[in-house]
């Protein structure tokens, strides 16, 4: 079985999240969605990722912060 590239889609729109997601599957990739900064960490925690889509206008923390966290964090190289 050939492995696909798996991306995470942090945005706080659903439709936006769902429409990324959609096309992301597509393109023959695996897509899994968060809608904040602690769903973003959740996601990164049970599965590996290849890239991360990060909405910078997210309420409470965010794109920007979450970028800074990812960078100080195991995750420093994830492209992003």
């Amino acid at each position: 079985m050939e492995r696909s590239d798996h991306i995470l889609v942090v945005d706080d729109d659903p439709d936006i999240r769902s429409l990324l997601a959609e096309y992301l599957g597509g393109q023959g990739l695996r897509a899994v969605c968060a809608a904040d900064g602690r769903q973003m960490r959740a996601a990164l925690q049970s599965s590996p990722v290849d890239l991360v889509v990060l909405d910078l206008m997210l309420p409470g923390e965010d794109g920007l912060s979450l970028l800074r966290w990812l960078r100080d964090s195991d995750w420093a190289r994830l492209p992003v």
